[in-house]
């Protein structure tokens, strides 16, 4: 019982950690993509790469200010998000999806190149940029506190403090969004985008700010990300994050403020607790090793997420929070 406790307290350490801002941003801007504009992006991981990427290699190589890597990284995010909306946002939404997966893979390749090694550092990365944003925090980052049965560093509280922050500003502004002509428009667009068009409306110009939008937002995930690991590895950035990111919106709900949020938390407690509740179990004897093993622990937990998902889809397609209305798209 005891460890079901620690595991618990540890699931809870999850809920609230850099990990669950980084998702949650993730799906923050895929939510303006795909819940509010309909479009299909399946390489959000690409731009938290460029977002991390953008602040390790402004520091650690060209020695520049902490906060102007941000900059770097908002505006890394930007061009990408040009590059893989200008041949494909007048297309089915299949193209956008096969061609911003197929970039994700790309970039991560790329910067793990040896011929990228010198900028990039490789696959063993970059680290020690964060020292600045650390440096920040008005207490001690040395020293260990003690929250409701976890424990934090003081570093780890201000990388948290600063990103939840960071989510709260982005889901008032979505908000907001959401709720002006500009919101209206996305949505019209994303129920039936020819109507839209023959209001005299420019969707094309429209579809390119969401998608510029929700890379820069999910390029601020990728900032967290770096900070809170110290580390940029090429490795970190792979697609399976993105299809994670779709998981806490499916579970929080689409279209919903705070649909990506409590998503991305949820998912990360129950991640957690899955993976450290089982190997107590299995280190007491009460899951037998011939039935489960700890090295299989790790694959275990994303297949009882799985499952979940599937009856959550089975039972309530449109999530926690979501309306079964704002689901029923037909994207274009």
């Amino acid at each position: 019982m005891s460890e079901l406790l620690d595991a618990f307290q540890v699931a809870g350490k999850a809920f609230f950690g850099f990990q669950a801002i980084f998702f949650a941003l993730l799906a923050i801007g895929i939510n303006v993509h795909f819940g509010y504009t309909g479009l299909l992006n399946f390489g959000q991981i690409a731009f938290a790469m460029l977002g991390g990427f953008g602040i390790a290699i402004s520091v650690s190589q060209w020695g520049l200010p902490f906060w102007v890597g941000v900059l770097v990284g908002i505006g890394a995010a930007v061009v990408l998000a040009l590059l893989l909306g200008l041949p494909t946002l007048r297309l089915r939404a299949d193209y956008l999806a096969i061609v911003t997966i197929a970039m994700a893979e790309g970039l991560r390749l790329l910067f793990r190149s040896v011929g990228a090694t010198p900028v990039t550092g490789g696959t063993r990365g970059l680290s020690a940029f964060n020292v600045d944003f650390i440096s920040l925090a008005p207490w001690d980052t040395q020293r260990r506190y003690n929250i409701l049965g976890t424990s934090w560093s003081g570093g780890e509280l201000w990388v948290a403090l600063i990103g939840w922050l960071v989510v709260t500003l982005f889901s008032l502004l979505v908000w907001q969004l959401m709720r002006s002509p500009w919101g209206r428009v996305v949505k019209a667009i994303r129920e039936d985008e020819d109507a839209v068009r023959a209001l005299g409306k420019n969707v094309y110009a429209y579809k390119m700010q969401a998608l510029v939008l929700g890379g820069v937002i999910g390029s601020f995930g990728g900032m967290v990300y770096a900070i809170g690991t110290g580390s940029a590895i090429p490795d970190q950035y792979q697609n399976a994050n993105t299809f994670l990111a779709y998981a806490a919106l499916i579970l929080g709900g689409a279209a919903r403020v705070l649909g990506p949020v409590i998503g991305s938390m949820l998912l990360l407690f129950i991640l957690q607790f899955a993976d450290t509740g089982l190997r107590a179990l299995i280190s007491n004897g009460v899951i037998p090793d011939t039935l489960l093993t700890s090295t299989d622990v790790a694959q275990i937990r994303f297949v009882l997420v799985g499952i979940g998902l599937m009856l959550l889809l089975v039972f309530r397609p449109q999530g926690i929070f979501g309306d079964r209305r704002e689901v029923m798209l037909d994207a274009r």
